[in-house]
């Protein structure tokens, strides 16, 4: 079992410097409700980090133009996280679920309580 983490923006440096302007300047209008929870504006968030690294889950992480390459036959709502076992996709936070997790503790426990 993996979990995938989709996030709700696109791969590259100049993609990646637009979003921690709009994170910055206009939060609550910022589209990707996962990467407002795991990254601080510049960095990744440290509680995120260390749960990443101290946890038993196989994770990956994609931008969603890496996401559609890899998987282009699913349609998907961004951000999303997923569950792969066994060639299976199966939805384990959508976005509106994302929307409502006010902080990355929350995301944790969540995720504990959900895998």
């Amino acid at each position: 079992m993996k979990l995938l983490f989709v996030y709700n923006a696109k791969s590259g440096a100049l993609n990646a410097l637009f979003d921690a302007g709009h994170k910055l300047f206009s939060p609550s209008t910022y589209k990707c409700s996962l990467c407002a929870l795991t990254h601080d504006a510049f960095t990744e968030n440290t509680i995120w980090k260390n749960f990443r690294s101290e946890n038993h889950f196989k994770m990956e992480f994609y931008h969603k133009d890496e996401f559609e390459a890899k998987f282009p036959s699913v349609k998907m709502m961004y951000p999303t996280i997923l569950k792969l076992e066994v060639h299976e996709l199966t939805t384990v936070l959508n976005p509106d679920v994302l929307k409502e997790i006010s902080n990355v503790e929350g995301l944790i426990e969540r995720l504990k309580r959900e895998v």
